[in-house]
């Protein structure tokens, strides 16, 4: 069964990262990079890496997501909708979100035991404790520097945004 999920959850990222670069509307392409993300958030589960799981939906989709929303609509890119059919695109990005619903459904046992759950795990020191004294002591230099990055990202992305606000006015 733990090869299924993995496969399925495998299949669904092959796909959909294919999509983010095969789709022309770009809008489309970031939903792809969506569906991409709650899987990869999905494998984390099945790792039993519950936080890397909830850092993965909390940061990517939803701060990167946001973030290239953003950019494309600060470009206004003008797109030919005529080549592009909404519905069977909406089809396509649905079914695996559908069809991972069905399996988790189907694979539910109550008799069942997992494996990996009967397995001991290190009960002294939880996973989320783990990441963040290694995160603050082993790696404090390389967080610092990726927050210095994404404030000057951030600053960036506003002047460019104020820029075109004050052309306008003029």
């Amino acid at each position: 069964m733990a090869q299924l999920v993995f496969g399925y959850f495998a299949g669904v990222i092959a796909v959909a990262a294919v999509l983010v670069v095969a789709l022309r509307n770009p809008v489309y392409s970031v939903l792809s990079l969506l569906v991409m993300f709650f899987h990869v958030a999905g494998l984390y589960i099945t790792l039993h890496a519950e936080f890397l799981a909830a850092v993965q939906i909390i940061v990517y989709a939803g701060a990167i997501l946001v973030l290239y929303l953003f950019v494309l609509m600060l470009l206004n890119s003008k797109q030919d909708d005529r080549y592009h059919r909404q519905w069977q695109m909406a089809v396509i990005l649905c079914c695996p979100l559908f069809l991972e619903l069905m399996v988790l459904f189907a694979g539910v046992d109550p008799g069942a035991t997992d494996p990996l759950a009967a397995a001991p795990m290190n009960s002294g020191e939880d996973n989320t404790r783990a990441i963040g004294l290694t995160l603050f002591s082993t790696y404090l230099f390389p967080f610092e520097v990726a927050s210095l990055i994404l404030l000057v990202a951030m600053i960036g992305a506003i002047m460019l945004a104020k820029r075109d606000i004050g052309r306008q006015g003029a």
